[in-house]
């Protein structure tokens, strides 16, 4: 199946579950408060109905709230002329990821807040994350022996500096407890976070919860940003805000081995940098519009896939092996651009584009060198739900000549390997529906269409449906 007949398949579905929900629901309510928060579409006309579980205060110095996030997906057997240790399993196969989040915010003084956020993240993915580039959930944990126990997820300073007194509204939510902020200012974070609550963010495609799901669309698949197995870092981001535009620049921890669990707090030899400019303006009339550029440098101890190649082909190891090619000071960096575009007031478009150097090992987040991501985004309002949204999107991943031999030849990397490798872009499809349903309780249905899973012509396709139950309190 061709993915424009994907598309078109999944635009028809859209087209007809939007009725649906519209009769399940007749009065539409206001905008989710974590959905405001991760986005910047919230009606302002909409009405007051609760959308969360528990009213939230705006004057408290105190702020606690929470998410938990149910997803359940499966897959249909699909054809494959082989697999590999790391393979996408071809048969039948379900998961069901739990993720629970608390939520606590305490403001000091005026413009210095503090924030610490528990954690549990349990369940698993189809085939225990293995095998896709675009992973499917991106709640799952990519080792699923960590299990369910609770864990320490963000903890941070906020400090904002002002440098203008004009003050402008803004919004307040778990990583923000200001309801009115310099127009110009420095933001300050230091602690433990993730640095994609703050870098490569985008209002139609970064939200697992109650967006799209799959790994390279809801980031910059290409943007191996630095964190832990479960997505988080120690380290520190300072912002530069004015009006419609801002600067971004993060300092973090990387991993002591790929895709790892401990931080190396030996900043000398293993760290990493973010940089990201912002733009928002009108680039269309009376139309609101977004731009981020993204670069990044990560210094560690990775390995060579040109290295691991030479080494094999010298008979000095009986596979490609990227772990014995590791060497401390290795650096691998790479371009990202982000946007999005209202073209109407309940639809528009967005995207991502991005590149890294694709020398060394994919460390940190997942097998990426080139990534091309476009997409629609449709507000309910259109169709008197104002808390419902639905999207459409197309990633496509690939790999650099390198990475793609070292597969081929057997090599395994900490989310792929097959133990051969006939090489092809891999293609994927997702759409998305999410309906409103009382108060905090949100539900969503999910489809996901992938070519070339883990870049192999020999596999595949393969389709993924999902259903996901959201809470916000």
């Amino acid at each position: 199946m061709t993915n424009r007949v994907v598309i078109a398949s999944l635009l028809v579905l859209i087209l007809q579950v939007c009725p649906l929900a519209a009769r399940a629901q007749s009065a539409p309510p206001t905008q989710p408060a974590q959905l405001q928060s991760n986005t910047a579409d919230a009606d302002a006309d909409a009405d007051s109905t609760p959308v969360t579980l528990f009213p939230h205060s705006d004057s408290s110095r105190f702020w606690i709230s929470g998410q938990a996030n149910i997803i359940f997906q499966a897959h249909p057997s699909f054809p494959a002329a082989y697999s590999g240790p790391n393979s996408l399993r071809s048969q039948y196969e379900k998961a069901t990821s739990q993720v629970y989040t608390l939520f606590t915010g305490l403001r000091v003084w005026r413009y210095t807040e503090i924030f610490a956020d528990a954690e549990s993240a349990g369940g698993r993915g189809i085939s225990d994350a293995l095998g896709l580039a675009g992973f499917t959930n991106l709640d799952v944990v990519r080792n699923p022996a960590l299990g369910a126990t609770p864990y320490l997820a963000r903890l941070m300073v906020r400090q904002i500096i002002p440098l203008s007194s004009e003050t402008i509204s803004a919004e307040r939510g778990p990583f923000s407890l200001a309801t009115s902020l310099p127009a110009r200012r420095i933001e300050i974070r230091v602690g433990k976070f993730s640095l994609v609550d703050f870098l490569d963010a985008n209002s139609a495609g970064s939200d697992s919860h109650l967006q799209f799901m799959n790994w390279t669309v809801d980031n910059n698949g290409a943007y191996d940003y630095a964190a832990n197995t479960r997505g988080y870092t120690d380290g520190a981001i300072v912002e530069y805000d004015d009006h419609n535009w801002s600067l971004r620049f993060a300092e973090a921890m990387m991993s002591k081995v790929a895709n790892g669990i401990n931080l190396d707090a030996d900043l000398l030899r293993a760290h990493s940098e973010s940089y990201e400019a912002e733009w928002r303006r009108n680039f269309l009339p009376h139309r609101a519009g977004i731009v981020r550029v993204l670069g990044y440098m990560n210094h560690a101890n990775m390995g060579s896939y040109r290295q691991a190649i030479n080494n094999f082909l010298a008979g000095e190891t009986a596979r490609p092996d990227i772990i014995s090619t590791r060497r401390q000071g290795r650096v691998k960096y790479g371009f990202g651009l982000n946007f999005e575009q209202d073209l109407a007031e309940q639809f528009g478009i967005f995207g991502r584009l991005g590149w890294n150097d694709g020398r060394n090992e994919s460390f940190e987040y997942t097998e990426v060198d080139r990534t091309l991501e476009f997409g629609f985004y449709l507000k309910g309002k259109a169709w008197h739900r104002a808390n419902d949204r639905a999207g459409v999107v197309t990633a496509i991943n690939a790999l650099t000549n390198d990475h793609a031999r070292y597969l081929a030849l057997g090599g395994l990397g900490f989310l792929l390997g097959d133990g051969a490798l006939t090489y092809g872009p891999e293609e994927i499809v997702e759409a998305y529906y999410t309906v409103h349903l009382w108060r905090g309780f949100f539900a969503s249905v999910d489809l996901q269409h992938i070519n070339n899973p883990g870049y192999n012509q020999a596999r595949g396709p393969v389709i993924v449906p999902g259903v996901r139950l959201h809470v916000d309190f």
